[in-house]
């Protein structure tokens, strides 16, 4: 039985995914952008090996730039190999790139990247989200909902 081409086996796969952001965060607006990557890189991604934890992105000369991101060497790739921590070009629409700037410097806003994954048609995207950061009373209340969802669960679960 020939292979269907026409659709990728990485069918919306997510390889990293920064879970704290939405603990120290308020998303306001999220954005999805492409990633410039190099081969290995790549590689490196379909294996599942990625960590956004610490990254952030941040606008440099009208380009969006996803800093401190780590990509782990790929082992099959010798000297083309990349660096693993190195800057890395965020593909975006102009407007999308103005829109996000304004949003940095005139509300105060910070860009956290959610997720890295593969879309439908094999390609490797980022989410990025606008975000403002939480003070210590907002988290405290988000993680007071989240303990009474979770209770509010077992509850109706144990009720039948």
């Amino acid at each position: 039985m020939a292979k269907d081409k026409s659709k990728p086996d990485t069918n919306g796969k997510t390889v990293a995914e920064n879970r704290k952001a939405r603990f120290a965060y308020e998303v306001v607006d999220t954005y999805e952008a492409g990633l410039a990557l190099t081969g290995t890189e790549v590689k490196s991604l379909r294996e599942g090996h990625a960590n956004i934890q610490e990254s952030y992105a941040s606008v440099e000369g009208g380009e969006v730039w996803l800093i401190n991101s780590y990509l782990p060497e790929y082992l099959q790739g010798n000297r083309f190999n990349h660096e693993p921590r190195r800057r890395r070009k965020l593909l975006l629409k102009k407007k999308e790139m103005a829109r996000l700037a304004q949003a940095v410097e005139r509300e105060g806003m910070t860009m956290v990247p959610l997720k890295i994954y593969f879309n439908e048609r094999g390609r490797a995207k980022l989410l990025l989200a606008v975000a403002r950061g939480k003070k210590l009373h907002d988290k405290r209340e988000t993680e007071k909902q989240r303990d009474w969802a979770r209770e509010k669960g077992r509850l109706l679960k144990e009720r039948g």
